[in-house]
């Protein structure tokens, strides 16, 4: 049976990316490595939309969460989180470990944020250092105004904007520069379309003026340690030298297709989806839908975890559940990774089988008919 992987990460992985890193292993240190992460950095600033710097992190997109705290933050600093599900509160955890003061906005599970509280938080707290947002919340499905974000906190000369965007990267539109974002992180496992392991940050400008002023302690993920070795396109530790490989692979396929068209395809197929679920009867959790990953509220008395399992004991399909508050309440759909039209049409016909076994009555079609109406323009 053939496994096909729809979860929010990892994903499905390119052919010509799997090759890539099935070469021999190089030492990282030899000048045959430095000139691939070089390119592999190039790469980065395009997908990132940035002339910044941007690092590289052996570790998972945590790492690099992690490290715009520590970074940024000295003990005792006080940072706006605006948090809307399970990695908003990832967020707030962090502020809390290193003993600053988290300022929490909580839009709720679902709904977009309102910037008109942004701005009163900040005007009416102005020692606030630094505001901390999602691209596209995974636990929900939900994108947020990140260019809406950025321009208020650019008025804040003392205040940085921080962005996770490991689940929304490459899916959405995001352009680091002309947003204003001064410290973006990602993840390898999500539209990027490598396996899980490394992670990465971009740092801007104003940034920089808050590390080198900061008085956290920190080591592995001192950010000041990774500018000096990317002045040789080193790194200070030692990399994942085969992701690394397989990210210059990743971003020159990205590079080719267009980060602009990258979205637009992101967009199309989670149109199909959205469009397929309302066309049998099911709606999504989020208020502001991404199109990075669909949240799927399931009917009443169908377990989501076990609707998972049984999807991928009887298809080969790994669709996700809901986490927290929302597990066996929804199943989480990602529209990133090696998939095309096909992949999107065969796990809304998953999906309409699944819910027939479950007793769920959905003529069969219906919702494969939708979408393939906006993949395929009939």
């Amino acid at each position: 049976m053939k496994k096909r992987l729809f979860t929010p990460g990892p994903i499905s992985v390119p052919e010509d990316v799997l090759l890539e890193m099935a070469k021999p292993i190089i030492h990282h240190r030899t000048p045959e490595f430095l000139q691939i992460a070089q390119q592999a950095v190039e790469g980065l600033k395009y997908f990132f939309q940035t002339k910044n710097d941007v690092f590289i992190i052996a570790g998972s997109g945590t790492a690099a969460m992690e490290a715009s705290v520590v970074n940024l933050l000295s003990p005792g600093d006080k940072a706006l989180v605006i948090s809307g599900g399970k990695f908003g509160e990832r967020f707030v955890e962090l502020i809390k470990t290193y003993n600053c003061e988290p300022v929490v906005i909580e839009s709720g599970w679902g709904n977009p944020v309102d910037l008109r509280l942004i701005e009163d938080t900040l005007n009416n707290q102005p020692e606030i250092k630094a505001v901390f947002a999602t691209l596209v919340e995974t636990s929900t499905g939900t994108s947020y105004d990140i260019k809406g974000i950025g321009e208020i906190v650019s008025r804040k000369p003392e205040t940085v904007f921080v962005v996770d965007g490991i689940s929304g990267l490459g899916a959405v539109e995001c352009r680091t520069d002309q947003w204003n974002i001064d410290a973006l992180v990602s993840g390898s496992q999500k539209a990027l379309s490598l396996p899980p392991g490394i992670s990465f940050i971009s740092i801007s400008e104003k940034a920089w003026t808050k590390i080198n002023n900061s008085k956290m302690p920190r080591y592995y993920l001192n950010l000041k340690k990774y500018k000096k070795a990317m002045e040789k396109f080193d790194f200070p530790f030692t990399m994942a030298v085969g992701l690394v490989v397989g990210l210059r692979k990743s971003l020159e396929n990205i590079k080719q297709e267009g980060i602009e068209n990258l979205w637009q395809i992101h967009r199309r197929r989670a149109l199909a989806v959205k469009n397929a679920m309302a066309s049998i009867g099911l709606n999504l959790f989020s208020k502001s839908p991404s199109d990075a990953v669909t949240a799927i509220v399931l009917p009443e008395g169908i377990d989501g975890e076990k609707f998972c399992s049984d999807m991928r004991k009887d298809f080969g399909m790994s669709v996700a559940g809901g986490q927290d508050k929302l597990k066996g309440k929804v199943i989480r759909i990602s529209h990133f990774g090696y998939q095309d039209e096909f992949d999107t049409i065969a796990v809304i016909a998953g999906i309409e089988l699944m819910l027939n076994k479950y007793g769920y009555k959905v003529e069969p079609g219906t919702g494969v008919r939708e979408a393939m109406k906006v993949l395929f323009s009939i």
